[in-house]
């Protein structure tokens, strides 16, 4: 019989909220917020990870690490082959974000990559290679005004 997922309540909204301002809260911290144990803050935190509602990571500012240019990309993309493409793009290493999508385009990407020639190389030799691929159009991002989206969750 297939497990059913517990909805989140009120404290795990709040929990989740507060690792979207510092993700390196401690367990203490965040119990010392929302007024109850470590323990309890411990457990809600690994049943949200192992059922899915979070991931934990590290989110890395691509200008100090080298990466100058980010785009977004909209594909358009043979009907038959939206699934595979989608896939397929996903998994380019440049690529942080990618959706199948409604509208002009039927993928979006957004990709971050050292120079404008890599981003061109990433275009032609990558994107434009795989099979199914019909035409993108890039958006250059000209500076990053918000870095994170966290999600309404409290």
């Amino acid at each position: 019989m297939p497990r059913t997922r517990v909805l989140m309540d009120e404290l795990d909204r709040k929990v989740i909220a507060i690792l979207q301002e510092d993700g390196r809260a401690s367990n203490a911290h965040i119990a010392r917020r929302v007024g109850v144990s470590e323990g309890t803050v411990r457990r809600r935190l690994k049943r949200l990870v192992q059922e899915g509602y979070i991931r934990v990571l590290a989110l890395p500012q691509p200008q100090k690490l080298g990466y100058e240019t980010e785009a977004i990309i909209g594909v358009q993309v043979d009907p038959d082959k939206l699934d595979e493409v989608g896939e397929r793009l996903a998994q380019l290493k440049e690529v942080q974000w990618a959706a199948v999508t409604t509208g002009a385009f039927d993928v979006i990407l957004w990709a971050t990559v050292p120079s404008a020639e890599d981003l061109g190389t990433l275009l032609r030799a990558k994107i434009g290679s795989v099979p199914g691929v019909r035409r993108t159009e890039t958006f250059v991002a000209l500076s990053v005004k918000k870095r994170s989206a966290p999600l309404p969750v409290s």
